[in-house]
Order: structure tokens, then sequence, then C-alpha cells
């Protein structure tokens, strides 16, 4: 087994784990309520990280193209607070409007 596999694999144990003891904390050490702010906070940090990662990186480098260009909207299209599903296909469309023609 490659020196990867062996990372995926004690990866997965850590996040199991620390999943587990996560469910097995009485609800007092929960119920504090700045546990309950990072709580929220938590996957908002992750989707950014992901969207960010998935927009400006390209293997090893940085770039900014189409898909740059569909966040771009899509912020604009918050700002002006368009509903969701309007923010999602105005950006999917700018993205391949942009893809297709240039």
């Amino acid at each position: 087994m490659s020196v990867t596999w062996w990372g995926v694999l004690g990866t997965s144990a850590i996040a199991f784990a620390l999943k587990y003891l996560g469910h097995c904390l009485p609800e007092k050490y929960l119920a504090y309520p700045l546990a309950q702010r990072v709580n929220t906070l938590i996957p908002v940090a992750l989707l950014s990280a992901l969207v960010a990662t998935q927009t400006f990186t390209d293997e090893n480098r940085l770039l900014i193209d189409h898909r740059s260009v569909g966040v771009a909207m899509a912020a604009i299209a918050l700002l002006l607070r368009a509903p969701f599903p309007i923010v999602v296909i105005s950006s999917a469309l700018t993205s391949a409007l942009l893809y297709h023609f240039i």
C-alpha cells in the first residue's frame, strides 16, 4: 500500500473519531453560545474554501477565467437580493457564455 493510501486511511480514521466524539459529548458542552456560533460558521467557511479553490485554481496554478466571472455575477445578483435560482442561473449562464465565446 502506498503512502497516499495510508494518509487517506489515517485521515478517515481521524475524521470518524472526531465525529464519534462529537456525538458522545454531553449536551451541556455544546450549549455554550461560542460553540453554537462556531458550529454555524464552519459550513460557511468550508463552502467558501471550496468555491475559492474550484474557481481560482487549476492543479498547481492560480488563474482568472470564465469561472471567476461567474462567481462575480453571482455576487452581484446576491447584492441585488435576487432569489437563489436566479443567482445560480445567471452565474452559470454568464460563465457558459464566456467560456463558449472566448
